[in-house]
Order: C-alpha cells, then sequence, then structure tokens
C-alpha cells in the first residue's frame, strides 16, 4: 500500500531519498531490508530512522516494532528525540511511554508501537526474545553483541516485516561486515554506503572540521568511512619534535595524576598540568619490577605517588580500575582524591589519537618511558581491533588520563555532540 501522505523531499540527498523510497520504488520494494553504512554525521541515521517509522505507517496499522541499540540511552538520544522534535515537520505525532520504554507513533492515520531496546552485551538478547516484531531498527549495529542482533532479526516474523541496520565501520573482520555487508544480495538487503558530503546540512566547513578530528584508523573510518583493519603503531601521530615540549610552562593552573598499576607489570603514574588550554606530562614515576629485580608492595608505590606529586596540589588521581588495594590504599591515606579510569580501550585510544592531532596533550622530555611506549605501541596483527599487551603501561595512564577529560568536558549524561540545523 502507498502511503496517502507525500514524503517532504526538500532539502534530501541523492541516497537520502533513496532511503526514503526504497521500499516502495519498483526496483528494490522486493527486498527484505537495507543497510546504510559510512561515515559520522553523514546523514544515513536521520533519513532511516524518519523513513523507517512513515514505512511501518504505509503498511501496518496497529502493530509492533522495535528501535535498537547499544543502549536504551543511547536510542532516545540517536533516533527517539530527533523523531519527536522533528515529528511535526514530517506529519508524525509521538507519543513517548518513558517508563515503558515505548512510543505510539501516528501518520497518515495510523498508529504503531515502536519498543525500545538496548543491546549492551550478550545477556541482552533475552530482552526481546519472545517479541513478534513487524519490523526492526538497529543503530550502530556493529556496537552490540552478535547473539543480540540475530535473536531481534529473529523476531520479525510478520508477513511483509523489513530490517533497517545502520552503522559506522570497524575492521574488514568484524562479524557484521562479513554477515551481512558482505552478504547483502544473498540476504535480500539493499547496501547503501554513505560519506560526509551525503548530509546536505553540513557545509563545507564543517566537513573540514569533522576531517580534522580523527586521525589514523579513525579518519579512515568516521570520516573516509572504510571498514579498515587496525595494523602498525596505534599513535602513528605521535611526532617527538610536535609533542615533546622541551620547555615547560612557569605556572599550570592545577594538576592531575593518572596512574596504571602493575605488580609484575610495570606500574606508571603520569602528574599533568593544564596552561593554556592545553595538558602537560610533567613528570612520571614508572617501575619495572622485571628490570629492577624486586616487586614494590602497594605502600611503595604509594611513595612514589606522594614524590611525583611532591610540592603540588593535585585535583584528583585516576587510577587504573582493576587496581582495588592501591586504590584503597590511597583512600586510606586520605590526601588524594581517587577517581577510578573509564576503561574502554578502544574509545580512549581514540580520545588520545583525537588529542594528539589536535595538539591538546603534550609530554616533558623527562618522561623517557612514556615517550619510549609510543614509538612500540602496536595493534594486534590479527585485526582483532585491539592493541598488543607490551609496551602499555604508560600508553594506558595517558588513556586514563584523556578519558577523565573527556568525562569532564561531557554533558551529565557523558556524552558529547555537535549540534547541526536539520533541512
Amino acid at each position: 500500500m502507498r502511503c496517502t501522505t507525500d514524503v517532504p523531499p526538500c532539502g534530501l540527498s541523492r541516497k537520502q531519498r533513496i532511503v526514503f523510497d526504497w521500499w516502495r520504488s519498483p526496483g528494490t520494494r522486493q527486498l527484505d531490508g537495507i543497510i546504510c553504512d559510512g561515515a559520522v554525521r553523514s546523514g544515513k541515521t536521520f533519513s532511516m530512522s524518519i523513513s523507517f517509522v512513515i514505512w511501518a505507517s504505509a503498511v501496518f496499522s496497529g502493530r509492533d516494532f522495535a528501535f535498537c541499540g547499544k543502549t536504551i540511552t543511547s536510542v532516545r538520544r540517536n533516533l527517539l528525540t530527533p523523531l519527536i522534535r522533528s515529528a511535526s515537520q514530517w506529519g508524525l505525532t509521538v507519543k513517548d511511554n518513558l517508563s515503558k520504554n515505548y512510543a505510539e507513533i501516528t501518520f497518515a492515520g495510523r498508529t504503531n508501537r515502536f519498543y525500545i531496546f538496548g543491546g549492551r552485551d550478550e545477556s541482552s538478547a533475552s530482552l526481546i526474545q519472545g517479541m513478534t516484531l513487524s519490523g526492526l531498527l538497529l543503530d550502530e549495529a556493529v556496537l552490540m553483541p552478535r547473539s543480540f542482533v540475530e535473536q531481534a532479526v529473529a523476531r520479525c516474523s510478520v508477513e511483509g516485516s523489513k530490517l533497517w541496520f545502520n552503522c559506522n565501520p570497524e575492521g574488514k573482520q568484524h562479524w557484521f561486515k562479513r554477515e551481512w555487508i558482505d552478504k547483502a544480495r544473498d540476504k535480500g538487503l539493499l547496501y547503501l554506503h554513505f560519506t560526509l558530503r551525503d548530509n546536505p546540512s553540513l557545509s563545507e566547513r564543517m566537513i573540514e572540521r569533522y576531517s580534522k578530528l580523527y586521525s589514523g584508523v579513525f579518519y579512515e573510518r568516521f570520516v573516509l568511512g572504510k571498514w579498515v583493519s587496525t595494523e602498525g603503531l596505534v599513535y602513528p601521530m605521535f611526532d617527538e619534535k610536535r609533542h615533546i615540549a622541551e620547555q615547560l610552562p612557569a605556572e599550570f593552573s592545577r594538576y592531575i595524576v593518572s596512574c596504571d598499576y602493575g605488580t609484575v607489570n610495570p606500574s606508571s603514574f603520569g602528574l599533568w598540568g593544564e596552561s593554556g588550554g592545553k595538558w602537560y606530562r610533567i613528570r612520571e614515576y614508572y617501575y619495572d619490577s622485571r628490570r629492577e629485580g624486586q616487586q614494590r608492595t602497594d605502600e611503595e608505590h604509594y611513595t612514589g605517588l606522594e614524590e611525583l606529586c611532591s610540592g603540588l596540589t593535585v585535583d584528583s588521581v585516576v587510577c587504573d580500575p582493576s587496581a582495588a588495594s592501591f586504590i584503597e590504599c590511597i583512600r586510606r591515606h586520605g590526601r588524594y582524591r581517587v577517581v577510578p579510569a573509564k576503561n574502554d580501550v578502544l574509545s580512549g585510544i581514540r580520545r588520545v589519537a583525537d588529542a594528539l592531532s589536535q595538539g591538546t596533550i603534550m609530554f616533558s622530555s623527562s618522561c623517557r618511558d612514556c615517550i619510549r611506549e609510543f614509538g612500540l605501541y602496536r595493534w594486534d596483527s590479527s585485526g582483532s581491533d585491539s592493541p598488543l599487551k607490551e609496551n602499555d603501561h604508560a600508553m594506558d595512564d595517558v588513556r586514563y588520563f584523556v578519558s577523565r577529560l573527556a568525562c569532564e568536558n561531557a554533558p551529565p549524561d557523558g556524552f558529547y555532540v555537535v549540534s547541526l540545523r536539520r533541512r
């Protein structure tokens, strides 16, 4: 059935128009779903969410559908909130039931219910199990476990149901790339690849801005939209001429310490000072028990922490979250406020890469072990999207520090966005 209300075509790019029309166009309407991947901010999520709702109303009434993302919060942020804000523009009426995590959406006189699910981990598959759905939209499908995605797909058993996927690329060997994108034709799916220029709301200045935000593998994935495997140095953008400050600022406005704790493995602590909008790693404590031939206790490492911070007032000590005994040791002394670090490795590496590219973190030439590790820290050659667990101790404490700054600078929900006016 063709919807009686025309879809507003104004301001849409060619690929966005395909997303709006594929399910009713003669050459593609027989397909079972669509996959859109590509660059960040390329307009795929917005066009998919609106088109998904319009398709559901054009084909069904009084049926159940699902919006899925990594978390319920991310689904509301990425899909539902933009829908509510632009509802009147598209002729939609949205009634959001916050307590039960579903929305009833009416378009062209037809109302359907859209449940919200988060696919955070393997246990999430049980949340959607048992439902009968007429359609499914998976936002950032690569961030969800395979078990959840496959269980959600299996719920779409109603005749005429369709599947909608969007994502940013990851490694070439990611299961979603191998099982869904590479087999899209065999599965009866339309595949579209988006670039920044497929979003008409982005000006040339904003496209250039996004191009500068990322570097290395993250530039290739998030800006060029390529499925590329990690290889070589984790931080190829680190340049001793650019990132090592031979002369430190005379004064710093505040100080933070980052700690990666080890017993058999090295312990690495970095003292950071803020000056002129940049953070400088001023000093370091790096103790390798293998190199020294003797292990140190929590109390001995704490003495090293005090020596590192000698004469300074430190805002906080950001510590390896797995180092429970050392965190307790710091708290017991009552001198420093200790904060468990965020340990999302890949996101943390991306933040450090961005900080290096933007020149917002610098290093004293005295931080010799940290500088040494920058030249040795490499990706696992198996393509697992993880770094090798060697020469990574100062790299971990740098990552903890930068991730802590990202949390400080983020809004209350811990997420940073750039607001852009949509046309």
